[in-house]
């Protein structure tokens, strides 16, 4: 009895709201973290002595700290002084904060800008000074090295007997050699800036002749043009020392091909230089090729005579001319009717090796005019009529003058193909090579620019 009436004392002593049903409690919010560890409330006896110690024997052990002061107080580190180097002071302050204990760092630090200050002036000249004078030897080995490697590639370069006999032209063979040398000396060079340990170096240089070599490009694009274009016609040889060529509208006998240009004599004795380039693009006539050649000219004739017979005739003529060649044949062509006139194109074919090309047409071309007026073909110049209408009549003419009937004019008569006996004249027609001779007397006194002619006639022409 006495428990029952206990628990009914201690049930109506409970309040109200603890009878009722409660809600689950939400769990509470985490914890922000600290943004660091975190700090003792008690400091050991002699931890800041300890503390100063540690890091000042850190900084004895590093030359850019000398002259960094260090003081401890409550697990704060106070750094004053000056280093070298501006990335000094952040490292001394990194350094620092990494000891135990270390509760914060009050970085005092500054840069050393004195003229005589370690890592600059004239400490930083003296220092450089010794460092280039302890790698001296490794500087020798480096150059000796290139050295015997660049030797090595102008011995291989220098086998010019080998490279003519591999290559189809002394120009290629030249052009050979050179990169050889040139391969050997960059090799080398690489090989030593490796042993120096100058790899950064390296691609620095590398980089930089990369970009060099694309301006020059551009800056010589004419010239590299010129001698690719030289390469090319020394392997192509389009033409023969002293042929008389025409290259576009450029005409003369070709004197040598050099590696820049070819140089021709025009038919007058004038030296032309033409750049290889133009003439790699350019369309090239050849007239000593082939021989053989043709000459033409016009002649027009009355528009009343017979234009076949008067072709006959021409034809015939050409013929009968001991320099015209019988096969081809000589021809004429009825090319047009002009305002007073048939024009007739006499063609006719000579060798030259033995006739000369404007003597031949200068024979021909007064043999077949006289021939045709001495049939009784007329040659006429152009003729023009004029006509007056009725208002031409008001025009007052010169007193005195007085006005003729016109002739009636009478009909042609018709002229019939006549027989002609071409006689021989005294003119020698032997061509002339005054301008060959002038090529081939200069190309032997020319000896050393001969040697870098291109032109090798032991090569097939293109």
């Amino acid at each position: 009895m006495k428990r029952l009436f206990a628990a009914f004392a201690l049930l109506m002593a409970a309040p109200a709201g603890a009878l009722l049903p409660t809600a689950p409690a939400t769990e509470a919010p985490a914890e922000v973290e600290a943004a660091g560890p975190e700090i003792d409330d008690t400091l050991d006896a002699g931890a800041d002595d300890r503390i100063t110690e540690r890091i000042e024997g850190i900084f004895a052990e590093l030359p850019a700290f000398a002259n960094v002061s260090v003081e401890v107080s409550q697990g704060v580190v106070s750094l004053s002084g000056v280093v070298p180097k501006q990335e000094d002071i952040a490292r001394a302050e990194a350094i620092a904060s990494r000891v135990s204990g270390v509760v914060t760092v009050e970085n005092s630090l500054e840069r050393d800008l004195s003229i005589s200050a370690e890592g600059t002036g004239i400490a930083d000249l003296a220092d450089k000074w010794a460092g280039f004078v302890d790698m001296l030897p490794l500087i020798g080995l480096a150059l000796l090295v290139w050295t015997a490697i660049s030797v090595i590639g102008y011995l291989i370069a220098g086998l010019g007997a080998l490279w003519h006999r591999l290559a189809p032209n002394s120009f290629l063979a030249e052009l050979i050699a050179s990169a050889i040398r040139f391969i050997f000396v960059v090799g080398g060079l690489v090989v030593a800036l490796d042993i120096l340990g100058a790899g950064a170096l390296l691609g620095a240089v590398l980089g930089g002749a990369g970009v060099i070599g694309l301006a020059l490009g551009f800056a010589l694009r004419e010239t590299i043009e010129n001698y690719l274009a030289s390469l090319m016609l020394s392997l192509r040889q389009p033409f023969r020392a002293n042929d008389w060529v025409k290259i576009d509208d450029l005409e003369g006998r070709v004197i040598r091909l050099t590696s820049r240009a070819t140089v021709l004599m025009t038919l007058d004795g004038n030296h032309l230089r033409i750049p290889n380039g133009q003439v790699f693009r350019a369309v090239i006539t050849n007239y000593t090729r082939n021989p053989q050649r043709r000459f033409e000219f016009d002649l027009g004739v009355d528009a009343d005579d017979d234009a076949r017979a008067a072709r006959q005739l021409g034809r015939d003529t050409l013929a009968g001319l001991d320099f015209v060649l019988d096969d081809p044949a000589p021809e004429a062509r009825i090319m047009e009717v002009g305002d007073s006139n048939v024009v007739i194109r006499f063609l006719g074919w000579i060798d030259q090796e033995k006739t000369d090309w404007w003597k031949a047409q200068s024979q021909a071309i007064p043999a077949v005019k006289e021939a045709l007026e001495d049939a009784g073909f007329g040659l006429p110049e152009p003729i023009y009529r004029l006509r007056f209408d009725p208002r031409s009549a008001s025009v007052p003419f010169q007193q005195g003058a007085a006005a003729t009937p016109a002739q009636e004019s009478k009909p042609p008569a018709k002229k019939t193909v006549q027989q002609i006996t071409v006689t021989e004249t005294d003119e020698d027609v032997r061509p002339v090579n005054e301008i060959a001779d002038m090529v081939e007397r200069e190309r032997r006194e020319s000896g050393g620019e001969q040697d870098k002619d291109l032109l090798d006639s032991s090569r097939p022409v293109e």
